[in-house]
Order: C-alpha cells, then sequence, then structure tokens
C-alpha cells in the first residue's frame, strides 16, 4: 500500500482526493498548510508527495526544493497554474509530474501509479561506507548507527567528500572549492560553520567524532 502525502489548503479537494486514493488501496496523510506538510515529511515514510503551489505557511515550490536537497521521492504538483513558464520551472526544481487543476482523479490516480513504477524499478543507490556511516549517494541521505541524519545537500556532500578519502587531511579549501564548485574566498568561515553543524546533526547518533580538526590544515576523518 503506497503511503502518500497530499498538501493542498482547499479542504474539499484534498478530502476527495484523499477519499479516492483510499478506494485505490493508498494510505493518505493529508496538509493542509505547507509548514504542516514539511512536519508530516520529517517524520518519513512517504513513497510519493502531491503538492499544491500555492500554500499557507510555505510555498509549495519551497517545501519541494527542501525535500529534493536530501530526498528523490517522486512529487507531482498540483496547481491552478497552467502557464509553461510555471509547468517548466517547477519539473526544473524538482517536481517528477504537474497537473493542472481541476483534475480528473483517474488521470491523477495514473499519473501516480506511473510515478510509483519508476521509483521500484529505480536501482538501489550507490552506498558508501565508513564505520557507523551509510551513505546513499543517489538519495543523498546518511544513516548513523542506524539512524536517519537530515543534511542539507552541502552538509552530505562534504560528508561523502571526506568519507571517500578517509585517510585524507582536506584543508578548508580544498573542501569548498570540491563542495561549492567555486574559487573559496580568503577568511571564508562557510566550511567551519557546515563542519559545526554536521557535528550537532551527529551527536545524537555517538559518531560526531568521527570529524576531526587538523589545526591549522583543515579536517579529516578518524581512522
Amino acid at each position: 500500500m503506497p503511503h502518500i502525502l497530499i498538501v493542498e489548503d482547499d479542504t474539499d479537494i484534498n478530502n476527495s482526493t484523499a477519499a479516492y486514493l483510499r478506494r485505490q488501496g493508498c494510505v493518505c496523510t493529508q496538509a493542509f498548510s505547507g509548514t504542516e506538510g514539511r512536519l508530516f515529511w520529517r517524520e518519513g515514510g512517504f513513497d510519493l508527495l502531491l503538492v499544491d503551489l500555492m500554500l499557507p505557511g510555505l510555498p509549495g515550490s519551497e517545501l519541494i526544493a527542501g525535500i529534493r536537497q536530501s530526498s528523490q521521492v517522486p512529487v507531482i504538483v498540483l496547481s491552478a497554474r497552467a502557464e509553461l513558464s510555471d509547468k517548466v520551472g517547477l519539473l526544473g526544481l524538482g517536481a517528477d509530474d504537474y497537473l493542472t487543476k481541476p483534475y480528473q482523479l483517474e488521470e491523477l490516480w495514473a499519473r501516480i501509479q506511473v510515478q510509483l513504477r519508476h521509483a521500484s524499478a529505480a536501482p538501489a543507490g550507490e552506498l558508501l561506507r565508513y564505520r557507523a556511516w551509510e551513505l546513499d549517494l543517489d538519495g543523498m541521505a546518511l544513516t548513523a548507527a542506524g539512524q536517519p541524519v537530515n543534511l542539507t545537500a552541502h552538509e552530505f556532500k562534504i560528508v561523502e567528500l571526506l568519507a571517500g578519502r578517509p585517510k585524507r587531511v582536506f584543508t578548508k579549501q580544498q573542501i569548498y572549492e570540491a563542495v561549492w564548485q567555486e574559487e573559496c574566498a580568503i577568511e571564508d568561515k562557510t566550511i567551519t560553520v557546515h563542519i559545526s553543524n554536521i557535528r550537532a546533526k551527529l551527536r545524537p547518533s555517538g559518531t560526531d567524532s568521527y570529524i576531526q580538526t587538523v589545526w591549522g590544515i583543515g579536517f579529516k576523518l578518524a581512522e
């Protein structure tokens, strides 16, 4: 039974969509604002998201952008905006499909099935392991000591860089240029701040000490 998160502030549309999908055998969680949708998303366990664009609290575009920092779960946008530029922009942002309101529930279900088939047919993501870390490189997801760690895209790339060469000492400049793909500014404190944030997120798993500071040089992983 696929678990679908519906993020739609129109109560009638949300309820009718959820009722129809439940008749198709789906499990549905309903959110009526972008903020509520983000809270449900962070609880995890969803196979697909239906997201309206014009949402109170947090716009649908920002919700999708946040999700794409750490997950490739299928997202179908539901919107009254039918302009081509809107569709191109949302697909570029990370949406997998776009359905214009008003829509037929049968068509929505057909599109959901296509996305679920694509997701289930996708090969397992390449994994990178280091001690109690497991990095899903395709899904940009980190599990530390069995616990999921919610990293931003840049934070994940820093961890991936370090885990890929665990014996190497990376300077701040090398990390910045590898992750941001641009020249590092002198006295830039971006890397120090990001490493601090990563360690804080790793602390509950007890693996924050994996990232060691090499004073006067940069960072490496503990052996």
